[in-house]
């Protein structure tokens, strides 16, 4: 079982005619994700690799039967394609784009409120489940089947973490990289519930990285809600205080922000807490007695 998208993902692909959509839509395809639509205005009746594109996500949406969109749009135009995607009853949204105001994102999060979706990003790599769906920019051919769920705040720790655990022929669930801005759509606890209610999910990881306090929320969701094991680690134990480490949302302003106190706090929850990507792996397997 998958958390979010699987064989079932009907994809819309948002700026499918872009440089970075175009590229990524390809390798999805490739990967065996039913990509069933793009949009691009002023581009509708056209094709990309057999993919029809329409003007708006409500025209495809209706056409083609589309449940869920990944977007590749210029940061201006970013949020109006979130609420495209939310009017047009995308069940699963993920935004790649990278640089959206914040004050686009505090739109976007007050309307999240009256809809039923679940939102990924936006500057996250997507949610990628394998041999089911990928919805995403992460590289499909780390990944592998499996029984562990896998949420992180950064996107290339997520593929290295990946690989440590198919190097020891430990397969994947789902995989979701929520994102590092200060908003984002989906945060720690929402996907950790949905992993507690994946029955094929033996074990999750939760990566996370300096800056706010979303780690220690989800420590402590995790001591009182959840019964699956849980290991995390924590990345940023180097980086000097009041600089922006990566992603916007990635700032060291002391106190609980640092990566030391988020892994101590996860310590004190009963969560196994890895030094390093690496040792996750070597956590992960011997939580799974393997």
């Amino acid at each position: 079982m998958a958390i979010l998208v699987d064989e079932g993902t009907r994809l819309l692909v948002q700026g499918i005619t872009g440089r970075e959509g175009a590229f990524h839509t390809g390798r999805m395809l490739k990967g065996g994700t039913q990509v069933v639509a793009g949009v691009t205005p002023g581009k509708g009746g056209q094709d990309f690799e057999g993919v029809p594109v329409f003007n708006t996500v409500e025209e495809a949406a209706k056409e083609t039967g589309a449940n869920a969109s990944v977007i590749f749009v210029p940061p201006p135009f970013a949020a109006d394609a979130v609420f495209e995607s939310l009017d047009s009853g995308m069940s699963t949204i993920c935004c790649i784009t990278e640089g959206i105001p914040v004050h686009d994102m505090l739109k976007v999060s007050n309307y999240m409120r009256v809809k039923e979706a679940t939102l990924i990003g936006p500057n996250c790599p997507g949610v990628l489940s394998p041999g089911k769906s990928n919805v995403s920019i992460m590289p499909g051919d780390i990944f592998t089947p499996g029984n562990i769920g896998i949420v992180s705040r950064s996107g290339t720790l997520t593929y290295q973490i990946v690989n440590e655990l198919t190097q020891r022929d430990i397969g994947q669930s789902t995989a979701v990289g929520i994102g590092g801005d200060p908003i984002i759509g989906t945060d720690f606890i929402e996907i950790l519930k949905k992993f507690e209610g994946d029955p094929e999910t033996e074990c999750i990881v939760m990566v996370g990285e300096i800056g706010g306090n979303a780690e220690q929320r989800a420590a402590e969701y995790i001591q009182s809600e959840m019964s699956t094991p849980v290991v995390a680690y924590i990345a940023g134990f180097t980086a000097p205080e009041g600089k922006t480490m990566g992603h916007a949302g990635a700032i060291v302003s002391g106190g609980d922000s640092t990566a030391e106190a988020k892994s101590q706090a996860l310590q004190k929850a009963g969560i196994q807490a890895a030094t390093n990507p690496t040792e996750v792996g070597d956590l992960v397997a011997r939580t799974l007695g393997v």
